[in-house]
């Protein structure tokens, strides 16, 4: 057998495994969601632009505020990676660092007020994504989507 045909062989199983896993199923859909939501904020004038790295990590900001070593390990990267993103973030007003009430030498990584807004604000743009979404599968699947969903977080959650 050529070497060809054992990479296309191990490409195809691969490509297998990964279509069958609904793990790596819901890791790519997501990564194409927030792509294309990313894409679709309209620019504001000098301001740095908003990346996907970004937005990555708003799903692991509790509203209360998460430490910095809590978002690296949530995001599996390294603390210096986590922190160059929310030196960004803070740079744009959308996330502040604020004392932790139960350590004073440790910081909590928050939303902004000022940020409250937008957050809003992006969740009707993603609202909007969702809706034509819908359009595409059908209102019975995207219902049937976010029941999966939301059962699935509360037995992630549960430990």
């Amino acid at each position: 057998m050529s070497r060809s045909t054992k990479e296309s062989d191990y490409a195809g199983e691969v490509a297998a495994a990964k279509s069958a896993s609904v793990a790596q199923l819901l890791f790519k859909a997501a990564r194409l969601l927030n792509e294309r939501a990313v894409a679709r904020l309209e620019p504001v004038p000098g301001a740095p632009r908003l990346r996907p790295a970004h937005t990555s990590l708003f799903p692991h900001i509790d509203l209360g505020g998460t430490r910095l070593t809590e978002l690296a390990r949530r995001l599996g990267i390294s603390k210096q990676a986590v922190a160059q993103l929310v030196d960004e973030l803070e740079q744009m007003g959308a996330i502040e660092r604020i004392p932790d009430p139960e350590d004073g030498r440790a910081k909590l990584i928050r939303f902004s007020r000022t940020a409250g807004r937008s957050l809003l604000d992006g969740m009707k743009h993603l609202q909007t994504i969702e809706a034509e979404l819908a359009r595409e599968l059908g209102p019975a699947r995207m219902h049937a989507l976010h029941e999966g969903l939301s059962a699935l977080l509360v037995v992630l959650t549960r430990e």
